[in-house]
């Protein structure tokens, strides 16, 4: 075989200036063109044009080939985002028709989570559910690696992801490939609002930040991807904003979801699998159901008491869950088709404090059917929906502090927990 052929510049029109992928001509060059040369240095001169010409020509093939390849790495992860998902299944019928299931659980393992102050967030990899990710106070996001037959869990990196104006994250939210981690901060004294993190690289160049800045005041309290094949991710603050991000390129477009639905701080937001629809919940006690395709409000709701986050069933794609501060009644079941109408009712009893906080988080279980819940106490709680019963099925000493969260894995029988006491553990059970 022959030697490749040499990269040439094609001959542009007017038009293809405007291209990313070819610099326009400098004017400096336009203009000594015009002025007489000696033959030795018009001969010195084109060859240096030439060169020069090859050289941008190489640039801008090899551009278009990162284009390409990125434009491939999307359509990858929209061929892996529609075979990973799952068939709807109704699980309405059986909710609140049968005793409790009981799950059994064995001794947990709790080590250091390393971090300095108090953990704020644990999020699992959408593509490798044996890595998730703990964020706290101490501005640093840690990833830490289970290892299910133990159960042990190990860890990997920290990383320093303080904004600029030295905030810690509020949220994290892995992107849909798995490679990054978005965390959100507070839109006050004009600080960076959502800052990326690559896994796969280290340096400086490990955590960018977006340069948009739409929310306009308060913590942003939020950040969840979007369930759908266009990757996108939603941010919900306490300036009372629903904010929609959109991936094109090497960049974030942003637009406003809707600022006036919410009375004060939106304090959860998620999507429907089945369509986009954006749920988002309130400190005003709204839940607000915004149909984005036809651009209005499907659904509103008003509960008795502030509504602290929403999240959606993994199976049953009409059901989903609002934390609220109600004691003793802090879940509520919601099917998207009966509007206004609680389908069931759950929660627990607090023995150390009768404040209800809003960094207590949920989980659901791969197959739908648990709900597992941190505490004010050192105990996870889990609840299985087809129980006509309020109360925890069952519930689990875990740590010696309140639990913030405790996360089901997808393809192993542990949870993984994180709490006050600065501990991560991780559970097994049968």
């Amino acid at each position: 075989m022959g030697d490749p052929p040499v990269l040439k510049r094609p001959k542009l029109e007017k038009d293809d200036y405007e291209s990313a992928y070819w610099p326009r001509p400098a004017a400096s060059n336009a203009s000594s063109a015009s002025k007489p040369q000696s033959s030795s240095t018009a001969s010195a001169s084109a060859a240096a044009t030439q060169e020069e010409d090859d050289d941008i020509a190489e640039e801008a093939v090899l551009a278009l080939i990162a284009h390409r390849e990125r434009d491939v790495e999307r359509c990858k992860l929209k061929l892996s985002h529609y075979q990973s998902l799952k068939e709807h299944q109704n699980l309405i019928q059986s909710v609140k028709k049968s005793s409790a299931t009981m799950l059994r659980f064995y001794g947990g393992t709790v080590i250091s989570s390393q971090h300095k102050r108090k953990l704020r967030c644990l999020e699992l990899c959408p593509v490798n559910d044996q890595l998730v990710v703990t964020s706290a106070l101490d501005g640093i996001v840690t990833l830490w690696q289970v290892q299910p037959k133990g159960p042990a869990i190990s860890l990997l990196s920290t990383t320093d992801c303080f904004s600029p104006k030295h905030r810690w994250p509020e949220d994290v939210a892995w992107h849909p490939d798995g490679e990054l981690i978005f965390a959100v901060y507070s839109a006050d004294n004009g600080d960076s609002q959502v800052s990326v993190m690559n896994r796969n690289i280290s340096g400086q160049k490990k955590v960018s930040f977006l340069p948009v800045k739409p929310h306009t005041k308060g913590i942003i309290n939020h950040i969840n991807f979007m369930p759908w094949s266009d990757v996108c991710f939603v941010t919900g603050g306490s300036d009372h904003a629903v904010i929609l991000w959109q991936e094109k390129d090497d960049s974030w477009n942003h637009k406003k979801v809707h600022k006036d639905l919410h009375s004060s701080a939106v304090m959860g937001v998620a999507g429907l699998q089945q369509k986009n629809t954006i749920l988002s919940v309130g400190s005003d006690k709204r839940i607000i159901s915004f149909d984005l395709a036809a651009g209005r409000t499907e659904s509103k709701n008003l509960i008795d008491y502030k509504c602290m986050s929403v999240l959606p069933n993994p199976c049953d794609f009409n059901l989903y869950m609002v934390q609220t501060a109600a004691p003793g009644r802090q879940l509520r079941l919601f099917d998207i088709r009966l509007r206004q109408t609680e389908v069931h009712t759950v929660g627990w009893k607090q023995e150390s404090s009768e404040s209800q906080s809003a960094l207590i988080n949920q989980s659901w279980s791969p197959d739908g059917w648990y709900l597992s819940s941190g505490s004010a106490d050192p105990m996870i709680h889990i609840f299985d929906i087809r129980h006509n019963g309020q109360n925890p099925c069952q519930s689990v000493q875990a740590h010696q502090k309140r639990v913030f969260k405790a996360l089901w894995h997808r393809t192993a029988p542990v949870l993984t927990s994180i709490s006050s006491d600065l501990n991560i553990g991780i559970h097994k059970y049968s």
